[in-house]
């Protein structure tokens, strides 16, 4: 069985007291339960790579801080306020710092680019989280939580849009890392979005019970 790589654990407790409690001010798509993830995604996907499990560590829990400052530029604003913590000097040298701020900016999917490094590389493929019930709900968290004007019909045409743009084929989400199970996932997310009978299954029994959910953790 493949170890998965520890990070220190004086950085991990500082980041679970002064930056993980950060999340539980946020949408249901990006708290708590997310960070976890991606940080367990992330160090997975390093054991197969000669990288730093303190920075793959550092870089998976800052990656969404700066929705702080909202969704538009969160990726650029979670690069800086992981760079202002000066608490990090304790762990990383400043060339460490450049490149997890770095791999913070290029975590997004909507990118532009392909991150520069592989570390950035990683956390992007952890962020991914292509299991189709997650997204879904997780498309439906986010729209309730930003667009609560919305109707049904209008949470529907919403999820459908963008589900399209991101993950059907021709979306602008990309895979980095070839061995993560990211790209059988998204195949069977994609023949749902191509079963309108099965999209919309999901989309009334997902939405039915997030009507029951307490709007933040």
């Amino acid at each position: 069985m493949k170890t998965h790589p520890t990070p220190n654990p004086e950085l991990q407790d500082y980041v679970e007291r002064e930056i993980l409690p950060r999340y539980r001010d946020f949408d249901r798509a990006h708290n708590l339960d997310h960070v976890h993830a991606v940080i367990a995604r992330s160090l997975a996907l390093a054991a197969d790579y000669a990288v730093n499990p303190d920075m793959v560590y550092a870089i998976a829990a800052y990656h969404d801080t700066g929705l702080v400052h909202g969704r538009e530029n969160h990726h650029l604003d979670a690069g800086r306020i992981l760079e202002a913590d000066a608490e990090l000097r304790r762990w990383f040298r400043e060339e460490e710092i450049r490149t997890m701020r770095e791999a913070v900016e290029d975590h997004r999917a909507s990118s532009s680019h392909a991150p520069r490094s592989i570390y950035g590389r990683i956390v992007a493929e952890a962020d991914r989280q292509i299991d189709p019930a997650t997204i879904i709900r997780r498309t439906i968290q986010y729209g309730l939580a930003h667009y609560p004007e919305l109707d049904r019909e209008g949470h529907y045409a919403r999820c459908l849009e963008h589900l399209t743009e991101k993950y059907a084929e021709g979306g602008y989400l990309q895979l980095w890392i070839a061995e993560s199970e990211n790209a059988r996932q998204l195949e069977a997310l994609r023949r749902i979005i191509r079963n309108p009978e099965e999209l919309r299954r999901r989309f009334d029994a997902t939405f039915d019970s997030e009507q029951h959910v307490p709007a933040k953790d």
